[in-house]
């Protein structure tokens, strides 16, 4: 599949929070268009909050922009053939999953996902809190595809069924599909949908891609001040970025990725990975940056 180079006219990445709360410290939005400027980031009033980031998505984002989420749009599925294996009421495909997740938060504030995870039929696959680890949950946690390539890749993922511990990404996962459910026949979700020929699209993006991208070796990805960020975003051709109010591994990430991904969008191979078949496309979805 060839892809244009002006393909997209705007590159964005949000670093994503499945924390409780109406405001998200951990929501971090940055953009770029072609060229060489650094990024910046896009500020919310009063902070960003997960219905804000719909909202901006939905309604607000440049045209033509390839925007990336940095969290799993969906659950491990293709190991066992179903999302919860031996539950009746399993979703048959990802979309089905974000359903399934916005109908249960329904009454969960701020586009949480508590009630998911304490749902009595799905518990027993989560490991939670307080040294819950459901009966059907095993060693790390299973994974998708795209995250055992990722483990070929050097890099390390973890199992959305976790949802303990600073590395877990359950939680991001989850709020994120509620979001991603809002936005169905708005704003296309690759691979879910087909990369359209034109207008905005979504990609799942793992921050740690673009920081190997940049040079960063691996147990030094976070970068907490200006210097570092600096010297990675060079290394993608990137201008010196527009000094920050606070240096964080959000705000850093986001204004990394988003340059990665200006840099990438064009490469086919990315948009066609070998492994990456209709059933999982349809299922588990892919990590862009994932060969």
């Amino acid at each position: 599949m060839a892809i244009a180079p002006d393909r997209f006219s705007h590159f964005a990445a949000i670093d994503w929070s499945g924390a409780v709360g109406a405001r998200q410290p951990g929501i971090a939005v940055a953009i770029c268009t072609h060229g060489a400027e650094a990024p910046t980031l896009v500020a919310a009033e009063g902070g960003w909050s997960r219905a804000a980031a719909l909202d901006w998505l939905a309604s607000t984002m440049p045209p033509d922009t390839l925007v990336g989420l940095d969290l799993g749009p969906s659950l491990p599925f293709v190991d066992r053939g179903a999302f919860f294996p031996g539950w009746s009421d399993s979703p048959a495909d990802a979309r089905a999953l974000w359903r399934l997740v916005d109908a249960i938060c329904a009454d969960d504030p701020h586009l949480g996902a508590s009630s998911f995870v304490d749902h009595d039929a799905i518990a027993p696959h989560l490991r939670r809190h307080g040294g819950r680890k459901g009966v059907f949950f095993e060693g790390r946690g299973r994974l998708r595809v795209t995250e055992e390539a990722q483990g070929l890749q050097g890099l390390n993922p973890t199992s959305a069924l976790n949802l303990v511990g600073a590395a877990q990404v359950g939680k991001s996962s989850l709020t994120g599909m509620r979001v991603l459910h809002r936005l169905a026949g708005r704003l296309p979700v690759w691979p879910f949908d087909p990369l359209p020929a034109s207008g905005s699209a979504i990609v799942e993006i793992y921050t740690t891609i673009a920081a190997r991208a940049a040079g960063i070796r691996k147990g030094l990805s976070k970068m907490r001040d200006a210097e570092s960020l600096d010297r990675a975003l060079a290394a993608l051709g990137s201008a010196p970025h527009r000094p920050l109010a606070r240096y964080d591994d959000h705000a850093t990430d986001a204004i990394l990725t988003a340059a990665w991904l200006r840099t990438t969008a064009h490469r086919a191979d990315l948009w066609a990975p070998p492994a990456l078949t209709p059933h999982i496309a349809q299922t588990e979805g892919w990590t862009f940056g994932v060969s």
